[in-house]
């Protein structure tokens, strides 16, 4: 049997490939971060307020991926702050809300995963950290004050996707005027 024709997509050359995601540009080390460093400060004070209030630090390790996605790309739909308030919210919300109704369990964790997948998919707000939130409350949901407490490290999250963006806005402005700078002194008078 002689093997079938390749379609047009698998031969196209592998140097072709583009090296890094579409859409975001790679910046300097030191700008990256630069960049890096809000995520990282926003994390660790979301971990200062956990440690105060509640001992349920799994309930908020998805709000750590949270933090890298905004970093990676802050201006990301994906990242945005509308979805990452409704993802991480009803996420929370409907891992809770089965773990009150079934007990911790895998039920619970499968009824949660597949509402909040449903739900982003209907509110175009997908943020796939949220699938995490929903399976940590599910499994472990435990207290209402979890809900507050989480709540207000959304809050802090979603400060850092208004630092992110400014902080992108502020390093092209900074770009761009340096460069027209450079492009200034290397014209011919």
């Amino acid at each position: 049997m002689p093997p079938s024709a390749p379609s047009q997509q698998s031969t196209a050359p592998l140097a072709d490939a583009p090296s890094r995601g579409v859409g975001r540009k790679r910046l300097s080390v030191r700008a990256e971060l630069l960049l890096a460093l809000l995520p990282t400060a926003t994390v660790l004070a979301v971990l200062a307020l956990v440690e105060v209030y509640s001992h349920q630090r799994l309930l908020f390790a998805s709000l750590a991926s949270s933090a890298f996605l905004i970093y990676l790309d802050p201006e990301h739909a994906t990242n945005s702050g509308r979805t990452l308030l409704l993802s991480q919210c009803a996420a929370a919300l409907a891992g809770f809300g089965f773990y009150a109704w079934l007990g911790p369990g895998y039920l619970p964790a499968a009824l949660a995963m597949l509402t909040v997948i449903g739900l982003m998919v209907v509110l175009d707000a997908v943020h796939p950290p949220a699938v995490s939130t929903a399976l940590s409350f599910a499994f472990q949901g435990q207290k209402a004050d979890n809900l507050l407490l989480f709540g207000a490290a959304v809050g802090l999250i979603l400060v850092l996707v208004a630092l992110q963006r400014g902080s992108v806005w502020l390093l092209r402005r900074l770009t761009r005027t340096s460069s027209a700078a450079a492009a200034a002194l290397t014209q011919p008078q």
